[in-house]
């Protein structure tokens, strides 16, 4: 028998989605035949993988229109690609209509992977595109057979909605070994990384800065709030004391976080998605061996209950996101050290990957 084909597709330029690497890499190296189809949106920087990729270029100027030009555009390019020996790996909602219908017109599985609860992120909240979303998701999500998703709380909800089992498989980064050499920094570094969005706490974490010494947060990431948040910093003349890094390649920002002292996942309750994620940030901090403060949100209260990881924010004023991070930092790194590498341990992309193969060979049959 044939290997099968997988065909990958996301609305992304590739270039920095690590979950979708990650999930390639497994299926390539288990003897699947991927090949993986994006978009430029957000530019098309080059990039090297060990299977067939390509982006379709999108001609519109507006994110709504580009939603439906790409499903448009995928749903042509399955439709030639794909055979009786493929199954289709859907990213997310905003590219699950055009992998839905070829899936039924071919006859064909179709995988799904919810990254986040899509109808429910902070960007769409209270817009009429949320409705749209809110419509998609319940017209095609009581009928897939295969899903997986990010956190156990993503997979309640959706199990709770629309009655559709998730396997649970977490983004977490692959395992590495760390120096227990650790760096001696003065300033103390506290570390943001991610996208710049709303809610995500750190407009609040700059404010807090009036309220440490001897520290400096570095913003890892680019965002719709970048420059928002840069002027906010000159404003209250915390120049010295909050670092801009830009968007970093994924091996840049591993160097980065190892020298941290302290991380932090803070969002705000801001709608279901952020309530019930298990952000990136939090498992690639666990796996540099980084302590965090943590919002009191569920699956960072489970990661906590499991492995005391560092402390919980009491909420968002400035002066209490300061009171967390110096209790962080007067403990110091090395005292979290033990508890971070049982978590590195247990919260690693290879005990996450025995799930995929298994959901995977199943869709096969």
């Amino acid at each position: 028998m044939s290997r099968k084909k997988v065909l990958v597709s996301a609305f992304s330029n590739l270039y920095t989605d690590q979950r979708i690497e990650k999930v390639c890499r497994t299926l390539f190296e288990n003897d699947f035949e991927v090949e993986l189809i994006g978009n430029d949106w957000g530019g098309a920087a080059e990039m090297q993988r060990p299977y067939p990729f390509s982006r379709i270029t999108l001609h519109t100027k507006t994110l709504k229109t580009a939603y439906l030009e790409f499903n448009v555009k995928l749903y042509k390019q399955l439709l030639a690609k794909a055979d009786q020996n493929t199954i289709l790996l859907a990213n997310d909602l905003d590219s699950l209509l055009a992998n839905d219908l070829v899936s039924k017109k071919l006859k064909i599985p179709m995988v799904f992977d919810s990254h986040e609860i899509f109808s429910e992120m902070p960007a769409v909240q209270g817009r009429f595109t949320q409705k749209i979303w809110r419509f998609l998701q319940a017209k095609l999500l009581p009928n897939i057979q295969y899903m997986m998703t990010a956190s156990n709380s993503y997979a309640n909800w959706f199990q709770k909605k629309y009655g559709v089992h998730a396997v649970v498989v977490q983004n977490a980064p692959r395992k590495y070994s760390v120096s227990q050499y650790l760096p001696e920094n003065n300033p103390k570094i506290i570390l943001y990384q991610g996208v710049i969005n709303p809610f995500r706490g750190i407009d609040k974490a700059i404010l807090a800065m009036h309220h440490l010494d001897h520290v400096i947060l570095k913003i890892a990431g680019d965002g719709p709030k970048k420059k928002e948040y840069e002027e906010l910093v000159i404003s209250e003349n915390l120049q010295n004391k909050v670092e801009f890094l830009g968007k970093l390649l994924p091996n840049d920002l591993r160097q980065i976080t190892l020298t941290a002292d302290v991380g932090m996942s803070i969002e705000e309750s801001a709608g279901e998605s952020y309530q019930f994620s298990l952000p990136n940030k939090v498992l690639d901090c666990i796996q540099a061996r980084v302590p965090l403060i943590l919002a009191q949100l569920p699956e960072m209260q489970n990661i906590k209950t499991q492995y005391d990881i560092g402390e919980f924010i009491e909420n968002h004023r400035p002066e209490n996101i300061a009171k967390a991070l110096s209790k962080v930092l007067n403990k110091g790194r090395k005292s979290y050290l033990e508890v971070l590498e049982k978590a590195a341990q247990d919260l690693c992309w290879e005990n996450e990957e025995a799930k995929i193969i298994q959901l995977f060979q199943k869709a096969s049959l």
